[in-house]
């Protein structure tokens, strides 16, 4: 197994090795489950993102593997109950990729995030006693969503999922009736009670969290602004080439602005002073998000802030 193109040695396109050649892995059912045992194979820490759309160019060769389901433990992608080898009705243009979290072993993260449709949605599963366990939808709010969105370097929270939304977890439920206030650091600074399986809740009433990948920056008010996208951590803007009313109405969904009434170019909100990282976006106004929508590669521009892209929402 191994990654190539990415930014570092723990990310990039997924490549396994069979019948004596390299070739790569559709993303036909490819999730976060499947990332997490293949950055754990190439000890790469833990699953951030799990990719499809050739996010990391197109390989050449034979394409492996289609549809592996992984249930997220598994030590290799080969122990992954998955399609048989070769037989996949892909091409390259949906090459599987992944991007991992380097942490020490000893050294798991605190909180992460199990089933979403992106790094920053899912399941909230908290790691005690060398175990990970789920959050009680008792007491679950906007600002405890917050406090999870922000200690995982995600943006505003947008849904407090409750009801097992995300899928039942298994294992202990370590907290419910977490009580944060919107401003701590890590949820693990609000108050809670500390919970069992068999106390108060089941596993039918796991909580989760959507937060946005998506903010506005300078309007007049939260629906309106200069439009900047997550990526790699950071905040970066979005290129106007190309820019329409049906990428405009796609930001205005996801903000739950309500329906575009601009779509602008020309940095009229400001210039940004992060990376530019999105440019032809190609959106048909029906996506749920902007990540939805057809787009040139991550970075690939060449634009200037002079031209950052901006809506305005009614």
């Amino acid at each position: 197994l191994r990654l190539v193109n990415g930014s570092s040695p723990c990310s990039g396109r997924v490549e396994v090795f069979h019948n004596e050649k390299w070739g790569t892995v559709c993303d036909a059912g490819w999730d976060l489950q499947d990332a997490q045992v293949v950055c754990r194979e190439l000890e790469c820490g833990y699953a951030l993102k799990a990719s499809g759309g050739a996010c990391f160019g197109r390989g050449v060769g034979p394409i492996w593997l289609e549809r592996t389901d992984c249930t997220g433990r598994e030590e290799s992608l080969r122990q992954c109950p998955r399609g048989l080898w070769v037989e996949t009705s892909c091409d390259h243009s949906q090459d599987a990729s992944v991007e991992c979290a380097v942490i020490p072993i000893s050294d798991p993260p605190k909180i992460r995030l199990v089933n979403g449709f992106s790094r920053c949605s899912g399941r909230i599963e908290v790691f005690h006693n060398q175990q990970w366990g789920t959050v009680c939808e008792d007491g679950w709010d906007q600002d405890n969503v917050q406090v999870v969105c922000n200690e995982l370097g995600c943006g505003d929270a947008l849904l407090v999922s409750r009801e097992a939304y995300f899928g039942r977890g298994n294992g202990p439920i370590w907290l419910l009736r977490v009580r944060c206030d919107g401003t701590e650091n890590a949820i693990s600074d609000c108050p809670y009670r500390k919970s069992r399986i068999s106390h108060i809740c089941s596993h039918d009433h796991d909580a989760g969290i959507v937060c946005s990948e998506l903010r506005l920056v300078n309007g007049s008010n939260r629906c309106s602004g200069r439009v900047e996208v997550l990526h790699k951590q950071q905040w970066g803007t979005v290129c106007d080439a190309g820019w329409d009313s049906h990428d405009a109405q796609v930001v205005c969904r996801e903000r739950s602005c309500g329906n575009v009434a601009k779509a602008i170019g020309g940095a009229l909100y400001g210039r940004g002073s992060s990376p530019i990282w999105l440019k032809g976006v190609n959106c048909t106004g029906e996506e749920a998000s902007l990540s939805d929508c057809g787009q040139s590669a991550w970075e690939d521009h060449s634009c200037d802030h002079s031209q950052d892209a901006s809506v305005e929402c009614s």
